[in-house]
């Protein structure tokens, strides 16, 4: 009942194993080229596709707690491989995927491992307790999860995976590199699980469309690159994202910024002020968004926009955008922009773009000054004052033939607050900026700092010696937008707070 069936109908209830002198292959072209069957390891399940539905198909076999499990130098022996295949091809001889599928991901993990040691037992391979669980894992995560990543996948302190071809992969672990000893069977396989993950969220990645960005079920963001684009095989990157959201309060408690600037920062979300989050690569813009958006009120109709979703906002309201790309025939691209003029007629109160990087900063900055105040987005620059530069340089990248006063004065009147984020080289973030625009003197656009984030040294260890340190103002520009919503006195608080931990011996 386990074999492969094209025209019989097998019922749900019937048993999902046969007889299991069935699981082995009978000498042929299916058992001699079993090392090859990752070109094909779903052969009744299209291409690339999950034998199961894409939420359970995430669920992690066991979380890996032990660094050293993937970090170690000592690489799994060749003929652990060419074991790992043989089984492998066997099991797919001997499974119909189609009745596979309709198993929740427990039950069909607990009929492979089933048919896996049948096949071990018939096929007299030695190997111990520990190899065999091993290779029970690796060949469940092959065919119902996502293959050699599932470990990684499980830890919740990565923050990135990177994966550099079928056998260089490397992870960042508190905000440091560190080569892994993952690696796939070929570059096929690869790009097999690449097109797994950008599938489920119907999008595609191959020679014609080489280039993709998707997201894990969890939010995570991932990007891939294919051959021909990338020579040595395909590129994945993985953006992980933890599976307990960082609050604010947290990012407090790490140093991230002090009590007295996030006590600002929640000001800053509950006042409906006009917040651009920037940042490098990596330096947590994004998370640093999602703890801003924290603060607003539970009954305010919030949109987010973006390219591929990673925002999990908690409000009860809120509606979620997402880019498109073109079709097999170059048609159907919905942008980033399309999305943020098309949302202004859905009755927003708040706008939040997931990342601001090309000519839709006019048509946030649009919203932010005709009565949607409160909108957030984030962009790459790496200080508060290249931020308002490069959001000026995306809007004439848009192509409008406006003077460059004008651009200015239009982002005057509608950015209230710039808050800088950043990695440092020890691995850690901090928020090293929170900046107001004032207004403009002739051309320029005047600016003026709340709290910066001073290094003053290094420790032994290579860790960054600094502190957060409060400039001194009394009443930043918002404080009537403050005293509107009744927080002027929170708001007079932290900064009266703040100047006093700033002074010497405080």
């Amino acid at each position: 009942m386990f074999g492969k069936r094209s025209t019989i109908d097998i019922k749900p209830e019937q048993p999902l194993r046969a007889d299991p002198t069935r699981a082995t292959p009978q000498p042929g072209p299916a058992a001699a080229d079993a090392s090859d069957v990752g070109r094909a390891p779903f052969p009744s399940s299209g291409l690339g596709a999950p034998l199961v539905s894409s939420a359970s198909a995430a669920t992690p076999s066991r979380p890996v707690t032990q660094q050293s499990e993937l970090t170690t130098d000592v690489k799994r022996s060749e003929s652990y491989y060419e074991t790992k295949g043989s089984v492998f091809g066997a099991l797919i001889e001997a499974i119909d995927s189609s009745q596979l599928a309709r198993l929740d991901a427990e039950a069909a993990r607990e009929e492979i491992r089933d048919i896996v040691n049948e096949i071990i037992a018939i096929k007299n391979i030695v190997m111990s307790i520990a190899e065999q669980e091993e290779l029970l894992d690796d060949i469940c995560n092959d065919v119902l999860g996502y293959g050699p990543l599932e470990p990684l996948l499980a830890r919740d302190d990565i923050a990135d995976i990177m994966v550099n071809s079928a056998g260089t992969v490397y992870i960042e672990v508190k905000g440091k590199i560190q080569k892994t000893a993952i690696r796939f069977r070929d570059n096929q396989q690869l790009l097999n699980i690449c097109q797994r993950i950008v599938s489920q969220v119907g999008r595609r990645v191959d020679e014609s469309s080489p280039i993709c960005d998707a997201r894990l079920p969890d939010g995570s963001r991932v990007n891939v690159i294919a051959p021909p684009l990338a020579l040595d095989g395909p590129a994945l990157t993985i953006r992980k994202f933890k599976k307990d959201k960082l609050t604010l309060d947290q990012l407090v408690h790490f140093g991230t910024i002090t009590p007295e600037g996030g006590e600002v920062l929640k000001v800053l979300g509950r006042c409906r002020v006009n917040t651009v989050v920037s940042g490098g690569t990596g330096s947590g813009k994004t998370t640093l968004l999602n703890c801003l958006t924290q603060f607003i009120e539970s009954d305010e109709r919030i949109i987010t926009c973006e390219d591929a979703a990673e925002l999990q906002l908690q409000q009860p309201h809120v509606v979620r955008l997402e880019t498109r790309p073109p079709n097999l025939e170059g048609e159907g691209q919905i942008n980033m922009r399309d999305l943020v003029r098309n949302c202004l007629r859905m009755r927003p109160e708040r706008i939040i773009v997931g990342e601001v990087r090309g000519p839709e900063a006019f048509d946030l900055l649009q919203a932010m000054n005709t009565g949607h105040d409160g909108s957030m987005g984030t962009l790459h620059a790496n200080s508060p004052r290249e931020a308002l530069s490069r959001l000026e340089s995306m809007i004439t990248m848009g192509g409008y033939s406006l003077p460059s006063r004008t651009i200015r004065e239009m982002i005057v009147s509608s950015v209230d607050v710039v808050v800088q984020a950043a990695r440092m080289r020890d691995g850690s973030r901090k928020i090293t900026h929170i900046t107001e625009v004032v207004g403009m003197e002739g051309d320029v656009i005047i600016t003026q700092d709340l709290f910066v984030y001073e290094m003053t040294g290094e420790d032994a260890n290579g860790n960054l010696i600094g502190h957060h340190r409060s400039t001194g103002i009394g009443r930043p520009k918002f404080w009537e937008r403050a005293r509107y919503y009744g927080e002027s006195e929170r708001l007079a608080a932290a900064l009266d707070a703040s100047e006093v931990a700033a002074a010497p011996g405080g």
